[in-house]
């Protein structure tokens, strides 16, 4: 069980659908995303100044236009608030707001503090985040794999089974050393003993 929010960025498609018991919520403009994607959401969140009209939908949370949150990042508390621990962003990159490219990324750091698996999705790439902890990706012929530390600096910072391993670094948020990893047909593991890392898949 997962679940799928849609904000008002570029939409690329689907690289995975939900399921029957996933829980869709459409951030604003996200419910565009939907429509093109053929799905109905369980919940409209937004203060809809991403779309022309407020929609004609059963299942509306408006919020206020003058608010902390982005209308993506109300879309992840609420779907926490339900218990969900594994989240898919979409629309939540590209498009010509910069800066909200950068709030979703930094949302996945939010979800990892907040004991759950974020991935951020777009055009050919997808995005998740940790703190001391590890992952795996599976092994694949071909792609690139980027490690960059968010926030104070990541130390013990270890990636084997890429083209360029590290035992044990310290990664800053000043130098991009982990930028451009290569996949060579094995999985990766990547583990940080103590800090925050955001880790990019590219096709």
């Amino acid at each position: 069980m997962a679940c799928y929010i849609f904000g008002a960025g570029s939409f690329y498609g689907l690289d995975r659908c939900p399921r029957a018991d996933d829980f869709i919520i459409a951030a604003d403009g996200g419910w565009l995303a939907c429509r093109k994607a053929g799905i109905t959401p369980d919940l409209l969140l937004g203060d809809f100044d991403s779309l022309s009209t407020q929609p004609d939908f059963l299942n509306i949370l408006r919020v206020p236009v003058e608010k902390d949150d982005t209308d993506m990042m109300l879309a992840i508390k609420r779907g926490l608030e339900r218990g969900e621990t594994l989240f898919h962003l979409y629309g939540g990159m590209g498009g010509q707001r910069t800066d909200h490219t950068v709030a979703n990324l930094q949302a996945l750091l939010y979800l990892a503090d907040h004991g759950a698996e974020g991935w951020l999705h777009g055009r050919g790439e997808r995005w998740t985040a940790i703190r001391d902890g590890s992952i795996v990706f599976p092994a694949r012929p071909e792609g690139i794999l980027s490690v960059f530390c968010v926030g104070p600096d990541a130390e013990g910072v270890t990636i084997r089974g890429a083209q360029y391993p590290l035992e044990g670094a310290t990664l800053t948020a000043s130098v991009p050393l982990g930028v451009s990893n290569h996949f060579i047909g094995q999985d990766i593991m990547v583990e940080v003993i103590h800090g925050s890392l955001l880790l990019g898949l590219h096709n």
